[in-house]
C-alpha cells in the first residue's frame, strides 16, 4: 500500500498519461460530433500535453516545484484548441495546489483535483456541462468522497476515481443532445480519461517507454512589413533568451529591466511567468542585454540573429518586392496593430490588404498554440494589438495569450469564422478609441452569418440529417444546413438556409479544390435567386473547405 507520491513518481505518471493520450489521439479525433476531415480534439490535446512532456522528460534532478513549473508552463504555452486550453488549465490548477510540497498524500490529491476543476471552469466564459469539464468535475467529486471516507491506499483511490469518471463520461450524451444524436461521448472528456488511465498504469508499475517525437510544425506566420527593402535597420541583432530566475523579480524589477532594454534597443518583449522571464530585444550590443539579465538568474534558449545580414540574404534570394513581406526587419512602431488567424493564400492576401500586420496561418486544419500567438504578438510593434482568432476553437488560446502578455494591451475580438474576422477589421476606425473599436467590432460580427462546405469522413446523424461518408455538408453557425452528393447544390442549399429578408451582401470564398468556372457558376445561381443582394466572389484558397460563404 502506497501512502504518498513524490515528484519522481508524479513525473512518471504524467509522462505515461501523455504517452497514452498520444497513442489514442486518432481514436479521440474520430469522436468529434461533426464528421469533418479536420476533427482535431485528440491532436490538440496531444500537442498541448507533449509541449510540457518534452520539458519533463528532459529534467535530470526532479523536485516538486520544478516539475510543477514544467507541467504548467509547458502546457499553457503549448495549448491548442478549446480542449487543449482546458487541459492546460486543469494542469495549472493542479500544480498550483501541490508545487510547494515534497510529497503528496490522498487529501492533498483531492485538494489538487478540486483546484484543477475550479481553475478550468474559470477559464471558460460559458462552461458547458457534458464536456471535459464535467468529466474533470466528476473525478474531483469522487476524490473528495474517497478522502472523506478515509481512503488511504492510492491504488484504490485512483481506481475508484477512474471508474466514476468513466461513468460520468458515459453520461455526457444525456447532457448534450448533439452527442446523443451522433452516438458518441465527449471527445475532450475521453482525452482526459486517457491521461488519467495512463497515469494510473505508471503508478501500478507498468513500464511506459516515453520518447518525445518532433512536434508538428508550428503554425506558419507572415508579417506585413510594407516596403521592407527600403528599411534602415537601426538595431541589427534580434536577441532572445529565457531567464531562469534565482532572485526576486517583482513589478519594479520588471519595469527597470524594460527601461534598460529600451535604452539599448527596441522591439522589446518581457514576459514574466512565475520563475522564468522570456525576453526579446533588437539591439546593436546583445552582450549588454545578456549582462543585465544575468543579475536575475541563469539564461537558457539564447538566440541571436543578425537581422541586417538576414535581410540582405532574403532580398538577394527572392527579389526585393517578394521579400518585403517576409523580412525579419522590425516593423515601424504604431499605436495599434492587428493579428489574424487565416487559412489559404487568397484569404491571407485579403487580410493583409485590409491592414492586418501579422497573419498566423492555421485555422481549421491546424489550430495555432498559445505560444504561436505569443510569438506573433512579439512581432507586432504596437502598444495595442487586436487578435482575430477567426475560429471558435482558437478563441480560448487567444485569451490565454492575452493573459500571458504583460507589456502590451491585447484585445481579443471573439471572431468564430473567417468572414467575421473580415467584417471586424473592415469596421475598425482609426480615429476611434480602442474601447470604442472593440465594442463596434464585437457588435458587427454578430450580424454575420457563415456557412462552410466540406465532406463527411464517416456515417452519422446530426440535426436529424442522415449523413453518409463522402457526402458534402453545408455547416452553418449552429449546425448542419445542407447535405448532398453535389458540392455546388450543397453550397446553394446552404445559402438558402442562411438567408433572411434583411440581408444585403453575400460573399463567396472558394477553396483550392474548386475551379474558378465552378465558383462563377455558383455565384450566377445565387445572383439569379437573390437579385436584391450584392454577391461577391473571391479566391480563398483554403484547403478542406470547398466554400466559405457569408451573408450580412
Amino acid at each position: 500500500m502506497t501512502n504518498t507520491i513524490d515528484a519522481k513518481i508524479l513525473a512518471k505518471m504524467f509522462l505515461a498519461g501523455a504517452k497514452n493520450l498520444e497513442s489514442k489521439k486518432e481514436w479521440i479525433n474520430d469522436l468529434n460530433v461533426f464528421p469533418v476531415p479536420d476533427g482535431d480534439t485528440g491532436t490538440n490535446m496531444t500537442l498541448t500535453i507533449m509541449s510540457a512532456a518534452k520539458d519533463v522528460a528532459a529534467m535530470e534532478n526532479i523536485d516538486m516545484t520544478s516539475l510543477c513549473k514544467a507541467i504548467s508552463s509547458g502546457s499553457l504555452r503549448g495549448a491548442r484548441g478549446n480542449s487543449g486550453v482546458i487541459l492546460s488549465q486543469l494542469f495549472r490548477g493542479f500544480t498550483k495546489s501541490v508545487r510547494n510540497s515534497e510529497s503528496l498524500n490522498i487529501p492533498m490529491f483531492a485538494d489538487a483535483f478540486e483546484k484543477a476543476v475550479e481553475t478550468a471552469y474559470k477559464a471558460v466564459m460559458k462552461p458547458k456541462e457534458g464536456t471535459i469539464l464535467t468529466v474533470a468535475k466528476g473525478a474531483a467529486t469522487r476524490a473528495r468522497e474517497l478522502t472523506d471516507e478515509g481512503c488511504t491506499d492510492f491504488a484504490v483511490f485512483f481506481d475508484e476515481i477512474i471508474k466514476y469518471a468513466d461513468e460520468v463520461l458515459e453520461r455526457t450524451p444525456e447532457m448534450l443532445p448533439v452527442l446523443k444524436q451522433a452516438g458518441v461521448v465527449d471527445s475532450g472528456g475521453q482525452g482526459l480519461m486517457q491521461v488519467l488511465k495512463g497515469a494510473y498504469d505508471a503508478f501500478l508499475g507498468k513500464e511506459i517507454e516515453f520518447t518525445v517525437e518532433e512536434p508538428a510544425p508550428a503554425a506558419a506566420s507572415r508579417t506585413n512589413t510594407g516596403a521592407a527593402a527600403d528599411i534602415d535597420i537601426k538595431y541589427g541583432y534580434c536577441t532572445e533568451f529565457i531567464i531562469m530566475l534565482s532572485r526576486n523579480f517583482n513589478i519594479k524589477h520588471e519595469m527597470d529591466f524594460k527601461d534598460y532594454l529600451e535604452s539599448i534597443g527596441d522591439s522589446i518583449v518581457v514576459v514574466a511567468d512565475d520563475d522564468v522571464v522570456k525576453v526579446h530585444v533588437h539591439t546593436n550590443d546583445p552582450g549588454l542585454a545578456i549582462q543585465r539579465a544575468l543579475k536575475y538568474g541563469a539564461l537558457s534558449n539564447l538566440k541571436i540573429d543578425n537581422m541586417r545580414l538576414e535581410h540582405q540574404e532574403k532580398l538577394f534570394k527572392a527579389g526585393q518586392a517578394e521579400k518585403a513581406a517576409e523580412t525579419e526587419a522590425p516593423m515601424p512602431h504604431k499605436e495599434v496593430g492587428f493579428i489574424a488567424v487565416s487559412v489559404g493564400a487568397g484569404i491571407n492576401e485579403i487580410f493583409t490588404g485590409l491592414g492586418i500586420d501579422h497573419v498566423i496561418e492555421g485555422g481549421q486544419t491546424m489550430n495555432p498554440s498559445t505560444e504561436d500567438i505569443l510569438n506573433a504578438v512579439e512581432k507586432v510593434n504596437a502598444d495595442t494589438v487586436f487578435i482575430l482568432p477567426n475560429n471558435k476553437n482558437i478563441i480560448l488560446a487567444a485569451n490565454q495569450a492575452q493573459m500571458l502578455v504583460k507589456d502590451k494591451k491585447i484585445v481579443v475580438v471573439p471572431t468564430k469564422t473567417i468572414p467575421q474576422g473580415i467584417t471586424a477589421i473592415i469596421n475598425y476606425v482609426p480615429d476611434m478609441a480602442v474601447e470604442e473599436n472593440e465594442e463596434t467590432m464585437k457588435s458587427e460580427i454578430g450580424n454575420v452569418r457563415t456557412g462552410e462546405v466540406t465532406y463527411a469522413v464517416r456515417d452519422t446523424v446530426i440535426d436529424d440529417k442522415e449523413i453518409k461518408q463522402g457526402d458534402f455538408m453545408g455547416i452553418g453557425d449552429h449546425g448542419i444546413l445542407s447535405v448532398g452528393k453535389d458540392v455546388t447544390d450543397v453550397a446553394f442549399d446552404m445559402v438558402k438556409e442562411m438567408m433572411a429578408d434583411d440581408l444585403e451582401l453575400i460573399s463567396i470564398y472558394y477553396g483550392e479544390d474548386v475551379t474558378e468556372d465552378a465558383a462563377n457558376a455558383l455565384k450566377a445561381r445565387v445572383e439569379e435567386t437573390y437579385p436584391s443582394c450584392d454577391v461577391e466572389l473571391q479566391f480563398g484558397g483554403q484547403p478542406i473547405y470547398y466554400y466559405i460563404i457569408s451573408a450580412e
